[in-house]
């Protein structure tokens, strides 16, 4: 396993680190003129000397050698879940109970902090932390020394100059979580089982983390009103490989790719990002290094359905937090359409109705705020409201805004639109005074709701960055997950509703420490490679996945990557592709050898025989050719037969077809090729490789290949 020294990383000018002197530093930057801050990658230590390391940085810095990237600003990504992943913990024989629970595990989350009250974080039952620990409690208002304990062992806090000056008025300089993302993302990936809970009546039962006996070591990066710092990610990667951490999560985003990530990996640490929120537009995935796990967000079987039953008796189903029973009795509609549908027209004669926007032009659905729109008809003595959107499951995320307002609000398609607005028009001929009502929000679970599906707002692949590198890699629950909420919160509550990959992210990364219980000395690399090979793509009524849209479609890998993660499966992949950290240093150019992160988009030459448990060809003209290699990690004696499923308008072949293993054969290369079957500029299209023992273990990974004639082809005209 690679070590690489503790002050082979301090990539950041340090005197722009303020730290626990960020306020008097303040008060003397009011009067200088702005700073940049920029990342400096300062190399692998060549001295034991303490002092003979500060002159040779302070020489790098002086000369600006090495590499420099100005320093980026990255954005903070927005209970039934685990038993729809199949880890139930109350299997006295599941996979949970086969690794503790995580126990012995720790998980870093670099975030916005934490909420060290939460139920979720409480130590009773834990012993000390596992030895390998070397993390601190650092202090600060609201957060003492006792804030932390033996489930949350540790917690630090970064922040500069620029972020000072930037962010939220209700900000505290200390490991607190005033936004509430952190306290939600850790609880996700680590948090305590705590029974009865919901949230405001819905979703009740038992919430918990996906390693529930994992410790928490919590780095707070992010700041509410500003965002996440690239340096200061950095230097919490940094603290995170010397404290000892087994697997860190970053539910964070941004176009351009985190320095440093390379030597987490290197030392052995898995490194998960969330994959984006700006889907279902493609080349919108983000966090694209090969060495990083990119996880999608999915839906699960559960959802609140909301019955809006017309006077005709004719019922639909849709999706809302309705709380209130304003509605629940028949009251008129009354309908607004296109522009009308604003907060400036509501007025006196909403008064005791129901008002529906029918937005004729459907291009506008996303300009009209329902927000705006719900609050001035309550002003106004209305009693809910109808709107049509494309997408309701961003909206669901935000559960504090739709349950805090006065009357209910409930998102609807356009169909159901279309039928209201028929049956009101009707009744404007003198037939009737159209009438609706809406019942309060139900909590539905099982295989009656199709899951997973990819959400509409999962940022999708091809990569932009390295097109020979597929991703998204996996996706996750990511839709109303229901986790530990920041204190205070909305009327009391302790736990709360969100949605985004940044909730699916820290799913895969609580799997990553159960996997890790079970197989502590596998690599970064190992686990990504188990986690990929055993995914699915079928749902949970035996159907291809479907990825939401404004046209729903079957997934492809760009959507999801290899499928919908499955943990059970993962424990026991079979064969896995593995990669050394050295491996990178062959198709990147990284700048100081491994950990740098700063030049590695650089490429050498093809990603092609990179060993990834996933293969993207993005400009195949005639052949190509690439090699893989597996190691087997299931029974020593075990023979794998190739099938595969080629892209359209491509020949594929695996030589040799089958795969022999032994107490003497544990590793075993193969060789795959792609010939076009005609010349066109086309589009990708997608196949998969699987290697099957006969048995349990089908080791699949996808394939996206893209035929072209030029080597540089855009899509767009």
């Amino acid at each position: 396993m690679w070590r690489l020294s503790r002050q082979s990383l301090l990539l950041t000018f340090l005197l722009h680190l303020l730290l626990q002197t960020a306020w008097s530093l303040h008060a003397l930057k009011q009067s200088e003129p702005p700073r940049k801050i920029y990342i400096v990658y300062l190399g692998e230590r060549q001295h034991h000397d303490a002092d003979l390391i500060t002159d040779s940085h302070h020489a790098m810095l002086a000369s600006v050698l090495g590499s420099v990237k100005e320093n980026q600003i990255h954005q903070m990504h927005t209970s039934r879940s685990w038993d729809f992943l199949g880890m139930d913990y109350r299997q006295p024989n599941g996979l949970l109970a086969k690794a503790k629970y995580g126990d012995g595990t720790i998980i870093g989350v670099i975030d916005s902090g934490i909420t060290p009250e939460s139920a979720s974080f409480a130590d009773t039952g834990y012993g000390p932390p596992p030895t390998k620990w070397k993390g601190i409690c650092q202090v600060g208002p609201s957060f003492e020394a006792i804030s932390c304990n033996r489930k949350l062992i540790g917690a630090r806090w970064y922040i500069d100059d620029e972020i000072l000056s930037s962010i939220s008025k209700n900000e505290v300089l200390s490991p607190r979580d005033v936004e509430g993302h952190g306290t939600h993302t850790a609880s996700t990936a680590g948090g305590n089982i705590v029974h009865n809970v919901s949230f405001l009546g819905l979703a009740a039962g038992t919430v918990r983390g996906g390693a529930p006996r994992a410790r928490l070591a919590i780095y707070k990066a992010c700041w509410s009103g500003y965002g996440c710092s690239g340096a200061t990610l950095l230097k919490a990667m940094d603290d995170a490989v010397y404290d000892g951490v087994d697997v860190l999560s970053l539910s964070i985003g941004g176009m351009k790719e985190d320095v440093g990530t390379l030597h987490v990996v290197a030392n052995g640490i898995s490194v998960v990002y969330a994959g984006g929120n700006n889907g279902p537009v493609a080349q919108t995935v983000e966090n694209q290094s090969p060495w990083l796990l990119t996880v999608a967000a999915t839906t699960m079987d559960r959802s609140f359905p909301v019955v809006i039953t017309l006077g005709n008796d004719e019922k639909f189903v849709a999706q809302s937090f309705v709380l209130l029973e304003t509605a629940s009795q028949f009251s008129e509609i009354q309908e607004y359409t296109d522009e009308e549908c604003n907060a400036d027209n509501m007025n006196s004669t909403v008064k005791g109705k129901i008002v529906f926007c029918f937005m004729g032009s459907t291009l506008n659905d996303q300009q009209t705020s329902y927000t705006d729109v719900t609050t001035a008809v309550a002003a106004k003595g209305g009693r809910a409201v109808m709107l049509p959107r494309f997408y309701t499951e961003t909206i669901l995320q935000e559960d504090p805004i739709i349950t805090d307002l006065d009357i209910p609000f409930v998102p609807i398609d356009y169909e159901i639109a279309q039928r209201i607005d028929e049956y009101i028009s009707n009744g404007v001929n003198g037939n009737y005074i159209p009438k609706a009502k809406i019942s309060l929000t139900q909590t539905r679970i099982g295989d009656e709701i199709s899951a997973p599906k990819v959400a509409v707002f999962s940022s999708r692949g091809p990569s932009s960055l390295y097109p020979g590198v597929l991703k998204p890699d996996i996706a996750a629950p990511g839709v109303s997950i229901l986790a530990a909420a920041q204190i205070p919160y909305y009327k009391g509550v302790s736990y709360h509703f969100e949605s985004g990959t940044s909730m699916a992210c820290p799913h895969v990364a609580g799997i990553i420490a159960v996997l890790k219980s079970i197989h502590p000395n596998w690599s970064p690399a190992a686990l990504k490679s188990a986690i990929m090979t055993t995914a699915l793509t079928y749902d949970n009524n035996g159907m291809p996945i479907q990825a939401n849209g404004r046209v729903q479609k079957i997934a492809d890998p760009f959507d999801y990557g290899a499928g919908f993660v499955n943990p059970v499966m993962a424990a026991d992949p079979g064969l896995i592709y593995d990669i050394t950290p050295s491996d990178y240093l062959k198709f990147f150019n990284c700048m100081g050898g491994l950990g740098s992160g700063d030049n590695c988009t650089t490429v050498k030459g093809s990603l092609a025989d990179l060993n990834l448990p996933s293969i993207a060809i993005p400009n195949l003209r005639t052949f190509q050719a690439m090699t893989r290699t597996v190691t087997n990690v299931g029974q020593v004696n075990a023979v794998y037969k190739a099938f595969f499923q080629a892209p359209a308008g491509v020949e594929m072949a695996i030589e040799p077809p089958v795969l022999v293993f032994n107490k003497d054969r544990r590793v075993q290369s193969f060789r795959v090729t792609f010939k076009a079957t005609r010349k066109v500029q086309g589009d990708y299209r997608f196949g998969s490789l699987a290697w099957h023992d006969g048995g349990s273990h089908w080791v699949r990974i996808p394939i996206a290949v893209r035929i072209v004639i030029e080597e540089i082809y855009s899509k767009i005209s």
